[in-house]
């Protein structure tokens, strides 16, 4: 069924799809360049101004037409489709279960992209018979944060501890730990102010407290605590030029997938680019390393700053276009349990 774009009267929706379709716009704008060093891509692109191929001499992204999204994407619809048919609550077994097929279903395409390190280590532990309540107990990397957007979606910031009920749910099979659960709290929680019409500063700041409150949950890991990387990440780049900010965030906060290094430099790449998604996710698939999780993550945060409306539209057509997504059903299920109508004749 062919659905409409949604009517300017309804920013809820117009945000949600901004924060969805952003997150594929930073995926896909990071897929060539993944693993990269900086160094690396100034002498293969010069540049990345808009999406690439990936090259046949990236180990993950060789083959991929311009355009492609990744499993950062991928998942985070994985995560939305399981709590729109859980009707809010993501069934860890099923959560397991599903994570298992797609990657099943990456190798079957040939694909390199698979699970990444924390959520193929838990998913062996299941598959070996250990609880999905012990298995995400070592899990620190940015996993839960890249696909935790449609948490964002579905559910208010306030109450905090109930939100963050529903964050530490979709993180508990992979990614049950203080540095996992403060991770992806912060992105769910910048991403649902934004949907209920937070400014980009608000939407961060609110990322802080979630992510001070996420921490005090899961298994305790050493690492530096996510919330205060965030806030320094944020004032370490403010007002610097974008081509220092980007020596600063892949030298000093780093573009790693360890959540402490990959969700602040997210944060210093949003506040570099205010809440321009395409300028954002640019930035950050300039910068090397885990630069598509990055991109998705400020293109999720700008994007539901900034809305679908907010987003260029030839970009949301190419993504639609090479990946056969439609963003548009999901954002109204994911609404709906939020307890906000879609739009007349969304459905």
């Amino acid at each position: 069924m062919h659905h409409p774009p949604p009517s300017p009267h309804h920013p809820a929706t117009d945000r949600a799809l901004g924060a969805l379709w952003g997150l594929a716009l930073g995926d896909a704008l990071g897929m060539p360049t993944q693993i990269m060093s900086r160094d690396a891509i100034a002498a293969r692109f010069g540049e990345v101004t808009g999406f690439e191929a990936g090259p046949p001499d990236n180990p993950v992204a060789a083959g991929l037409p311009a355009g492609s999204i990744t499993d950062d994407t991928d998942q985070a619809l994985l995560v939305g489709r399981l709590l729109a048919d859980g009707g809010g609550h993501i069934d860890p077994e099923e959560f397991a279960r599903a994570l298992l097929a797609w990657e099943a279903q990456m190798k079957a395409k040939g694909s390199l992209d698979l699970l990444g390190p924390s959520t193929k280590a838990a998913l062996d532990a299941v598959t070996r018979g250990v609880p999905v309540a012990e298995a995400g107990k070592s899990g620190t990397t940015n996993g839960a944060a890249m696909r935790v957007t449609p948490v964002g979606v579905a559910f208010p910031l306030r109450p905090l501890e109930t939100f963050l009920d529903r964050v530490a749910e979709s993180c508990q099979v992979t990614h049950d730990t203080t540095l996992g659960i403060a991770a992806a709290a912060a992105v769910a929680a910048a991403v649902s102010s934004a949907v209920d019409g937070a400014t980009l500063d608000e939407a961060m700041d609110a990322a802080e407290t979630a992510a001070a409150a996420g921490a005090r949950r899961g298994h305790w890991v050493a690492g530096a605590d996510i919330a205060a990387r965030i806030r320094w990440a944020r004032r370490t780049v403010a007002g610097l030029p974008e081509d220092e900010a980007a020596r600063v965030i892949g030298s000093l906060i780093g573009t790693s997938v360890a959540s402490q290094e990959s969700v602040p430099a997210a944060f210093a790449v949003l506040t570099v680019a205010g809440d321009d998604p395409w300028r954002a996710c640019v930035l950050a698939a300039n910068l090397g390393g885990d630069c598509d999780t990055i991109g998705a993550l400020a293109g999720a945060v700008s994007g539901a700053v900034a809305g679908l409306s907010g987003l260029p539209s030839r970009a949301v057509g190419t993504l639609r276009g090479v990946n056969g997504l439609e963003m548009e059903p999901l954002a109204a299920r994911l609404l709906e349990l939020r307890g906000t109508p879609p739009p007349e004749g969304a459905g």
